[in-house]
């Protein structure tokens, strides 16, 4: 079961070939469940997105998160170059018969900037996209935090799967054309992930994220279709230790 669940986050990265201004982060799924409790976050994928997450949780159901996210990556076709900084408040409980399950809602805004050169290909001649953006989301998260686990390699690996349902509203406030400013574009982007995170020791945990975006407007530079997949390390600290249980 735990290979079905994570083929698809093979697959996911390989299908995307758009060129948009917009490469969506990974969505921040901290798994907050007391106050005081602390989730830190290091991810890439094979864009070259490298995204730092942070989330802290100063009350009994209230959580604060941030991500920065930087992306630089060059194919024969293209370059692409973005940055988006992120923050965000919510509300988080666990529910459940075993108190087994976490919800949180988050809502943020963020800015960052995006650069795209498409190269010269035959008749089709250079262009260069430049935006400055302003960012607006909507989060929910659900996780399933049972105690579940598969023997491999002689030792028990703890795992956790989850899902999270992102709409984003991105606008460009500075778009330049081959150095021209042009009319920008906006878009609000629905982003739903799912993700699945195993215990390597202690707090430290591994995770895999995918998912995919959809555009609910049709637009030239500002499109979707890239895939938002990560892997990286989870950390969480602090609370009276009940996260895990």
């Amino acid at each position: 079961m735990t290979f079905k669940r994570l083929f698809p986050l093979v697959l996911l990265p390989l299908l995307a070939s758009c060129s948009s201004l917009y490469y969506p982060p990974p969505a921040a799924a901290p798994m907050l469940t007391q106050k005081g409790e602390f989730s830190g976050g290091l991810h890439a994928n094979l864009k070259e997105n490298f995204t730092v997450q942070g989330a802290y949780a100063p009350g009994e159901h209230v959580g604060l998160i941030a991500t920065g996210s930087a992306l630089q990556n060059k194919s024969k076709k293209r370059y692409i170059e973005q940055n988006i900084g992120e923050v965000g408040a919510g509300y988080f409980t666990r529910f459940g018969a075993s108190q087994s399950r976490i919800l949180e809602v988050y809502a943020g805004a963020g800015l960052g900037s995006a650069k795209l050169q498409e190269f010269a290909r035959g008749d089709r001649p250079a262009e260069l996209q430049e935006s400055k953006l302003e960012k607006y989301f909507l989060q929910v998260n659900y996780t399933k935090k049972d105690k579940e686990s598969y023997r491999v390699l002689g030792r028990d690996w703890p795992i956790r799967y989850g899902a999270a349902l992102r709409l984003s509203y991105l606008n460009m406030t500075d778009f330049r054309l081959n150095g021209v400013r042009t009319p920008g574009e906006d878009n609000i982007f629905f982003e739903p992930v799912s993700y699945t995170r195993i215990g390597i020791y202690g707090p430290l945990k591994l995770q895999f994220m995918s998912g995919w975006n959809f555009g609910l407007k049709n637009r030239k530079y500002l499109t979707a279709g890239n895939s938002v997949f990560s892997f990286g390390f989870i950390l969480n600290l602090g609370g009276d230790g009940r996260g895990e249980e």
